[in-house]
């Protein structure tokens, strides 16, 4: 799940203005992955591997659609005497 949604709200809404860019690059592997970046050029959010641009273009799209509505869950580490 998304633990930086409220991130992502801000920065495709802020005064209508998209604030961040997606870029899609190839791994060492060959896979396409994209990455989320802020203005400030700091990485927000990552995707994974995908065999085709396509499968990543898709992985955008999907970031962008379901974002907005994405749950946030604090996720707990269980502690040392567990």
């Amino acid at each position: 799940m998304l633990l930086c949604n409220t991130l992502l709200i801000d920065y495709f809404t802020e005064r209508g203005e998209n604030m961040s860019k997606f870029e899609i690059y190839t791994d060492k592997s060959g896979k396409y992955r994209f990455r989320l970046k802020a203005r400030n050029g700091e990485i927000i959010a990552t995707g994974q591997g995908y065999s085709t641009k396509a499968g990543c273009l898709n992985g955008i799209e999907s970031v962008k659609n379901n974002a907005m509505d994405a749950e946030i869950v604090e996720i707990e580490t269980p502690s040392e005497e567990e």
